[in-house]
This record gives C-alpha cells, structure tokens and sequence, in this order.
C-alpha cells in the first residue's frame, strides 16, 4: 500500500499543479458555480473517457489523462463549494484556494487509504472502463441527490460521491501511467 501512496501523490501532484495555474490564469472565477454546474462539467468529461474508450476515431487530440485531471480538479472544487457556499464574484487568491484543495485533497487520501486496506487493493485489478463507469454511475447518484434538494434516506450524501469519483480518477490515472511505461 506504500506504492499505492506514493502514485496517489505523484497523480495528484499533477492535478494540483494544473489546479494552480489555472487559478493564475482564471482566478476563482469557478467559486460562482452552483453544484449541479459542476456536477454537469464532471459528467461532461466522463462522457468523454466513455466515448475515447469505445471509440475507434478521436478527432480532439487530449486523451484520458486529460479528463481525469478535469474530473479530480472539478471534484474538489465541488467540495470546496459544499464547504464554503457558492459566491456570486470570485473571492479567493491562489493560495487560499490551494489551501482548501489540500484540505480536501487530504481528507480525499485518507479516505483512501482506509477503504484501500479494507478492500486490499481490490481497484488494482479492474479495468480503466470500469472505474469510468462507477465515474459515471457517482455522477448519476449525485445528480439525483441534487434532484432531491440534497436529501438522502439511507445513502452517503454527495460529498462521498464527490470523494470517491477523485479516488476512482487517481486509480485510473495510475493504470493508465503503468500501460505507457
């Protein structure tokens, strides 16, 4: 499991980095977007990995990697939202910003790591497809939690859902780096 870390970090090290400039170039422009928008964006690259998977042709050339990253980056913005309330101008600096995306990156990995032993490492042996697919069977709960005013009976609510699909992206994005080796 000490590799498994240590890959975590190495992916979300990338994501942070991307995270980070972006921030430099747009600002907190993404503080003004309620949770179904980003709900949406997330599906929207979900989608694409879906669609980059069964299709032959790709006519944009950015792969998975790529979606990933967006997938995982729009996740903690999404948790940064359920936190801090939606704004109606951006209001955080860069390093306010990368603050609460380590906090929740952090509280992310920790999630991981427990479920990670308890289920020994079980994502090691499933196929890319298939953790885009619980992607985007997440993003399907979430959306109908939205629908439901955010309310759940007996189910996680959507911070769960957020936390696991950035889990899910990073073990993707780690097969998807051992196939190119």
């Amino acid at each position: 499991m000490q590799e498994t870390s240590k890959q975590y970090d190495a992916v979300v090290k990338t994501c942070r980095d991307l995270f980070n400039k972006k921030m430099k170039d747009y600002g907190s422009a993404w503080r003004i977007l309620r949770l179904p928008s980003l709900t949406d964006q997330i599906f929207i690259k979900a989608q694409r990995i879906r669609g980059l998977q069964e299709n032959e042709v790709q006519k944009v050339d950015e792969g998975q990697e790529s979606e990933f990253i967006g997938i995982i980056n729009y996740c903690i913005m999404a948790l940064i939202q359920i936190e801090k309330g939606v704004v109606e101008q951006p209001d955080m600096d860069t390093e306010e910003a990368t603050e609460f995306y380590d906090k929740h990156l952090a509280i992310t990995k920790q999630l991981m790591l427990d479920k990670n032993h308890d289920y020994g490492e079980a994502w090691r042996d499933m196929r890319v497809s298939s953790l885009t697919d619980l992607i985007l069977q997440k993003l399907l709960r979430v959306k109908q939690i939205e629908d439901n005013a955010g309310k759940t009976l007996v189910s996680e609510g959507i911070d769960a859902n957020y936390q696991d699909m950035i889990n899910y992206a990073v073990f993707a994005m780690i097969h998807l780096s051992e196939v190119s080796k």
